[in-house]
């Protein structure tokens, strides 16, 4: 969402949800950094040594930017979203993955 896209100057970034139950990070949690957004958005981890955006805390879930695992995550994509928000000049491929112009339904 364009939201998202400000707060990390992408245009946009792979994710995967996960069960808070099932997340564990395995080093540097000394290093990590919350915020949380005023208003709508969830609270966001960030790497303090290299500014790195981590991950965001649902409670009973987590999103973690794939981009901050080390190695392959060994798992695919299940659905874009948020395709309102894509720029004409970065058309996002149609690849037969599930598309949402904004929020996945659930």
């Amino acid at each position: 969402c364009k939201r998202c896209q400000r707060r990390s100057g992408a245009l946009w970034s792979a994710n995967a949800i996960v069960d808070a139950d099932g997340f564990k990070i395995v080093r540097g949690e000394e290093a990590v950094r919350v915020w949380s957004p005023e208003g709508e958005g969830l609270p966001k981890a960030f790497c303090a040594d290299c500014g790195g955006h981590l991950y965001s805390d649902g409670d009973s879930f987590m999103v973690v930017r794939l981009g901050a695992i080390d190695g392959d995550p060994e798992i695919e994509p299940s659905w874009r979203q948020w395709l309102e928000s894509a720029p004409a000049w970065a058309p996002i491929p149609d690849d037969g993955i599930r598309r949402f112009q904004q929020r996945r339904e659930t």
